[in-house]
């Protein structure tokens, strides 16, 4: 008789350090010494930011100020910044920059552009770290504060450089979807004030917006009594004059359904022009949508993403969608780390005796830029602490097109390297 064997549980690795792996900076401060290391925190803004700098003790060696965002002023900051470094024999530097939209961006670049190392501290660290010290005390002088001690614990994080190919395919995937978003508010509109004008026109079509036919009626008749009035054979004549495609079935059921058509709205006619102005537009942008998905096409062979195509059910929209807002593969860990992109998170609570685990949604946050990616969609659950638990989801698929979500930042642990 063969021995069962136990598939036993792998063990999670130990961590050596309490500090966020890319947010580390102990092993520099060690090198140079703490009062050699310096720190400069910047709070942004849309028109401006506001800077100072500290020693790793947080002795304040520049005062808080103020850069407006202009070459200039941003020069003359670079510039301040190098001659307190040599005044206070600065041997190490990071530039500590809180992540504001996109507002953050021109700071980030000024100082990388001079030669600085430039993180990123998300603002929900910065709140957390101000609560502590300063709560209920919100200022730009506080938010600076905060965002050294984040600094200091870590928390200041590195970003990843990536190649403009993955932006690209990125900001394709999010103005196809946006552009998707328009087009069904627009299929609302149009149903809207086309039922408004013409009160039943639509359900004589089984795909209304592929049918030319059904178009190029509404364009011609303000009305159903005009439509009816005009006879079938001109109905017919016309839509072979004008070369569009039809069965004689679907415009005798338009006939039909004009000789009894109820009454139309007041301001009928401005329904129709509405109806018929809004159909134009999105016709356009379908035909944007189209182009999108070509130049994504282009795109997405550039990536192992491509290797998506083969599964059943995936074509280049969710191959692309998927690949977009994950990223370089390279900059996750393993598997299970991509799910913390997606805003799943494993969530546990212990306290002595009681221990609860389950699923927590939270913030998805793009590895490679500030906005943040469509969420997957599961209800919170705990399990472990009550006979006959179990961890029910929802929708568990990453699939773009959900509302955004709010909640604490996912923890970064997990992208780094074996």
């Amino acid at each position: 008789m063969s021995a069962t064997r136990v598939r036993q549980r792998p063990r999670s690795r130990r961590r050596e350090v309490l500090q966020k792996p890319t947010g580390v900076i102990h092993v520099r401060v060690q090198k140079v010494g703490p009062e050699h290391f310096g720190i400069v925190g910047v709070d942004c803004a849309k028109a401006r930011s506001k800077w100072m700098l500290c020693d790793f003790f947080g002795n304040i060696l520049i005062p808080p100020l103020v850069v407006e965002h202009n070459r200039a002023d941003l020069e003359a900051a670079v510039a301040r910044l190098r001659q307190a470094q040599q005044l206070h024999a600065l041997h190490d530097l990071i530039v500590a920059v809180e992540r504001t939209g996109r507002y953050h961006h021109i700071v980030r670049q000024a100082f990388a552009a001079a030669g600085y190392e430039v993180r990123i501290v998300h603002p929900f660290t910065t709140k957390r770290y101000r609560q502590v010290s300063d709560p209920g005390n919100k200022t730009d002088d506080t938010d600076l504060a905060a965002i050294h001690r984040a600094a200091v614990n870590g928390f200041a994080l590195l970003e990843r450089p990536v190649e403009p190919s993955w932006r690209e395919l990125q900001l394709l995937v999010r103005h196809r979807r946006d552009l998707v978003f328009k087009t069904s508010a627009l299929s609302a509109q149009i149903r809207e004030h086309l039922e408004a004008a013409l009160p039943g026109f639509a359900s004589c079509f089984d795909k209304l917006w592929d049918r030319a036919l059904a178009w190029t009626l509404l364009r011609h008749f303000e009305s159903a009594p005009a439509m009816h009035a005009a006879g079938l054979p001109k109905l017919l004549e016309l839509l072979r004059r004008q070369q569009v495609r039809f069965q004689r079935p679907t415009v005798e059921r338009v006939y039909a359904w004009a000789g009894q058509a109820a009454p139309s709205d007041e301001a009928a006619s401005l329904h129709r022009r509405i109806a018929l102005a809004l159909y134009d537009d999105r016709t356009r942008k379908t035909q944007e949508i189209h182009a999108l998905e070509r130049e994504i096409a282009a795109c997405l062979v550039r990536t192992p993403y491509v290797l998506l195509l083969s599964f059943p059910g995936s074509n280049v929209v969710s191959a692309a969608d998927y690949g977009g807002e994950a990223g370089p593969m390279e900059h996750y860990a393993n598997p299970k780390s991509i799910t913390g992109r997606a805003g799943l998170r494993p969530s546990r609570y212990q306290s002595d005796a009681v221990d609860k685990a389950g699923i927590q949604e939270l913030v998805p946050v793009s590895p490679y830029t500030d906005s943040r990616p469509p969420r997957i969609s599961v209800r919170r659950v705990c399990h472990g602490g009550h006979r006959g638990s179990s961890v029910p989801m929802s929708r568990l698929y990453l699939w773009p097109g959900s509302s955004r979500p709010r909640g604490p930042p996912p923890d970064e642990s997990s992208l780094q390297p074996p």
